[in-house]
């Protein structure tokens, strides 16, 4: 398995279950009779990020790092999502990118040592950066996304989180 394999194929496996939560969500605020928009601000905890942030982080854990990876500049989007609409092509923008990025792209990206702009001075070998922190980061925004969605009563279960898996015969 190659490092775009571990982080481009994994992540637009999830933003895609992510889309289709954000489905249920639209489905179940209509249900109920309210506007979705307001489950942007919902939050487990009144020190955490709530939902939107959640989403843009997710897409930035997922953007960041593979462009970082094959020794690009991540690209930079403005944080300035409002609607329910505006944050949904947000994850679509995200999903954009990471399929401009192909396997040829990841060549040499396994020697790389990957500079962390929150430490300057500081970097982590490729390997270990998708292990220790590109992967667990993503993972991290898309589980709060699944959470505060389900706080909120949308009807989500571990299928949902999980998605498509590829199955074979024995």
């Amino acid at each position: 398995m190659n490092l775009h394999d571990v982080t481009v194929t994994s992540f637009l496996k999830m933003l895609a279950n992510v889309d289709a939560w954000l489905d249920k969500a639209e489905a179940h605020a209509k249900e109920r009779g309210f506007e979705v928009d307001v489950l942007l601000a919902s939050r487990l905890a009144p020190d955490q990020y709530p939902l939107l942030r959640q989403i843009q982080s997710m897409c930035d854990a997922a953007k960041g790092p593979v462009a970082r990876l094959v020794g690009r500049e991540p690209p930079v989007h403005a944080d300035n999502e409002k609607t329910w609409a505006e944050t949904r092509a947000r994850i679509k923008t995200c999903e954009e990118y990471l399929k401009s990025v192909t396997r040829h792209d990841f060549q040499g990206a396994e020697a790389r040592v990957i500079p962390l702009p929150f430490m300057p001075g500081k970097g982590s070998p490729s390997k270990p950066y998708v292990e220790e922190l590109a992967l667990p980061n993503f993972y991290f925004h898309a589980s709060m996304t699944y959470a505060i969605l389900r706080h909120n009563g949308v009807p989500l279960g571990k299928a949902d989180f999980i998605g498509h898996m590829t199955l074979v015969d024995l």
